[in-house]
């Protein structure tokens, strides 16, 4: 195997400059090849692409990207229990939106990101002789990887591969990432497959491009900070409806989706292990048979959230005629579930012969909607905190599938854009009652922007998505539980220090 030297800085295996240069050795099979003399020549397009879906594994990650989503909510936050989980403030620090630019989530999230963007340049060079197809499903995973770059932090750069490994990667205006994403998405749609529900592998496709353009049109009037205009709602509703022709529909049965890739939301998923899905929030003596270990009783969520849902307050015990999205704490004998509870864990916990369970040091081990303190996450026992679950370890303690978006996604995202002005022959009402009919839960006289919110909450909690909800409806800075920081400049995250020394065409984040 032929090996190059070549001088370059560790910006370009991360994707952007975050340190100074350095003699490293790149081989063919890193994807990364690069000749001597600085002359770009091409990646193996299969080793390369299939790279780039590995990469989405990222995504199932309980730090990094996710933290930012959720932590940083009103619906997830982690409690310091005793020493458990404090981390230095890691987590706090999120929740409370106090990070700074040198925090670690922030940095290897706009490094991760940066990083995935340029591999894919490689594939698209020209040198690397993609096929069509090869080149749509780049093309698509390119606009994914930047849209969250856009979204998180809107400053987006970048570095073509025939680039002097010397110069700054220049930083594209909001604009500009906006025109660059939905053209790689539009271009990539003709060559993409068209796939339906129940997909069992993992590849971009035409529904999943629609859901992406969906997503960064109903967004597009908090990047510009303009008001939204009804052609970007209607761009919203035809992409949306673009996924139910192809076959997409509601699941009757809502944490079946979470089970498997056979199910008919499932657009987009990836083969990251669900693990942490499950274990970060049970306590650690929830065991079962190919996890006798437990969980590792950290993520938490509020009451205040829990009281969103439809049911009673003082237990979700199955069968108290709660919705189905609030799921249940099971106490009967069950050797398949094993004594793990779907959707939201409050009350007594019981182990698969329904016989209660006790926390270690021997209280009945009773999930608490309350915290020790009404100000600060610190000081908790192992009961504090509503513990939630939606990948079930009766399917895999550890399986590989993560759902990156999904139908009813989607369809709460047509429901909003014509709430916001678009036109549609579907009224709102009628979209936002029959979502909530397959739910088991109550219709609705009127549905407004608010109520979206809301229901985006129910449908969509823990997947990754209530930060973005959250500063597109205007709540991210406005107070929530654990969270009195009303900084409006924390809509955005900050660029990190060590991008802001390599690169100056990256300007300060406004505020930090």
């Amino acid at each position: 195997m032929n090996v190059h030297k070549v001088k370059i800085t560790s910006g370009i295996l991360a994707a952007i400059l975050i340190a100074g240069c350095t003699d490293l050795e790149v081989k063919e099979k890193d994807s990364y090849l690069i000749e001597a003399e600085g002359v770009f020549a091409g990646v193996p397009p299969d080793a390369t692409l299939n790279s780039a879906y590995l990469d989405l594994r990222d995504w199932g990650n309980q730090e990094n990207l996710y933290a930012l989503s959720e932590v940083a909510s009103d619906e997830l936050l982690v409690p310091t229990r005793g020493v458990d989980w404090g981390d230095n403030g890691i987590w706090r620090s999120l929740r409370q939106h106090e990070w700074d630019d040198s925090h670690q989530y922030i940095l290897n999230t706009w490094n991760n990101l940066n990083r995935n963007v340029y591999k894919l340049n490689q594939l698209l060079a020209s040198e690397s002789e993609a096929d069509a197809q090869q080149t749509a499903e780049g093309k698509f995973l390119r606009a994914f990887n930047m849209w969250y770059v856009l979204d998180l932090y809107r400053q987006v750069p970048f570095r073509d591969v025939h680039d002097a490994v010397t110069s700054d990667p220049k930083v594209f205006s909001i604009q500009e990432a906006m025109d660059f994403i939905i053209k790689d998405l539009t271009e990539a749609l003709p060559n993409l497959p068209t796939t339906g529900p129940g997909g069992n592998t993992i590849k971009a496709s035409k529904a999943a491009a629609h859901f992406l353009l969906a997503k960064l049109y109903l967004n597009k009037h908090i990047y510009l900070n303009t008001e939204p205009a009804a052609a970007d709602m209607n761009q919203v509703i035809q992409h949306v409806d673009a996924i139910t022709e192809d076959g997409f529909s509601l699941n009757e049965d809502y944490f079946d989706t979470f089970a498997d890739a056979n199910n008919p939301e499932t657009i987009l998923w990836t083969d990251a292990e669900w693990g942490n899905r499950i274990w970060n929030g049970l306590h650690y003596n929830q065991g079962i048979k190919t996890n006798t270990g437990g969980g590792w009783n950290g993520f938490s969520t509020t009451a205040e959230f829990y009281a969103l849902f439809e049911g009673p307050d003082d237990s979700n015990e199955k069968g108290l005629g709660q919705e189905e999205r609030r799921g249940y704490v099971p106490k009967e004998r069950n050797p398949v579930i094993q004594g793990i509870g779907y959707g939201f864990l409050v009350g007594q916990q019981y182990d698969s012969l329904g016989a209660p369970l006790k926390d270690r040091p021997g209280n009945p081990l009773i999930f608490l909607p309350e915290f020790a303190s009404k100000t600060t996450l610190t000081g908790n026992n192992e009961r504090n905190g509503i513990r939630i679950i939606k990948y079930h370890p009766s399917h895999g303690s550890y399986n590989r599938y993560y759902v990156l978006a999904r139908y009813a996604d989607a369809y709460l995202m047509k429901v909003e854009a014509i709430l916001r002005g678009g036109t549609s022959g579907d009224a709102a009402l009628t979209l936002y009652n029959q979502l909530r009919s397959v739910r088991e839960a109550s219709e609705a006289t009127s549905v407004t922007l608010n109520d979206v919110l809301k229901e985006r909450g129910r449908e969509l909690y823990i997947e990754g998505w209530r930060r973005n909800d959250q500063v597109r409806f205007g709540t991210f800075t406005s107070p929530f539980p654990y969270m009195n920081n009303s900084d409006a400049f924390r809509n955005v995250y900050p660029i990190p220090a060590n991008a802001l020394t390599t690169n100056p065409n990256l300007k300060p984040t406004e505020g930090y």
